[in-house]
């Protein structure tokens, strides 16, 4: 029998698709707020150009720019960060069409994991009816994907840009 010991905490991101790139800086001062966190990191904005999945209801020239907050951020109870964005999110649609998407996860030294509220067979449930998915994992220092990954994650730039996240976690984590 294992012991049990607590989790530790965890770098929170998001990552943020619209073709309204004002929305960006919105959405990014009220996530500081509902998660009492600053941002400590913002990418560029990116063409986001992997899949037309979300074309039919915010249109197309979407965009994406990821965040990373400031505070590392425990487990316990970490559903509530994906159940506040959909609340955000709808705050901004327009015709109960979404005008911003927002997907949030996390990092620690060994994966990303992104949160939905869709079941699908390599999402585990993390509770009131949210799941996580273990969508890149760190091995011979980089993240790498798995067949479930989505194709945008498995690119070079944003690549870049979840080990540069990580990095910053890990000289945070030991100071």
């Amino acid at each position: 029998m294992g012991n049990i010991r607590p989790c530790g905490k965890v770098k929170l991101i998001t990552g943020l698709i619209s073709n309204d790139t004002a929305l960006f800086d919105k959405v990014r001062r009220i996530l500081e707020k509902r998660f009492r966190n600053p941002v400590d990191f913002e990418s560029d904005t990116l063409d986001f150009k992997y899949t037309d999945y979300y074309n039919n209801e915010m249109g197309p020239g979407l965009k994406r720019r990821f965040l990373s907050f400031r505070k590392p951020v425990p487990l316990e109870g970490i559903e509530k960060v994906k159940l506040a964005s959909n609340k955000i999110e709808k705050k901004f649609s327009v015709n109960n069409k979404r005008r911003i998407n927002i997907d949030p996860g996390y990092i620690d030294l060994s994966k990303l994991v992104l949160f939905s509220t869709k079941d699908y067979s390599h999402r585990i449930h993390v509770g009131k009816n949210i799941f996580a998915e273990v969508t890149l994992h760190f091995k011979d220092e980089s993240f790498n994907a798995w067949p479930w990954t989505y194709p945008d994650y498995k690119t070079g730039e944003y690549l870049s840009i979840l080990n540069s996240i990580r990095e910053r976690f890990k000289n945070e984590s030991q100071r």
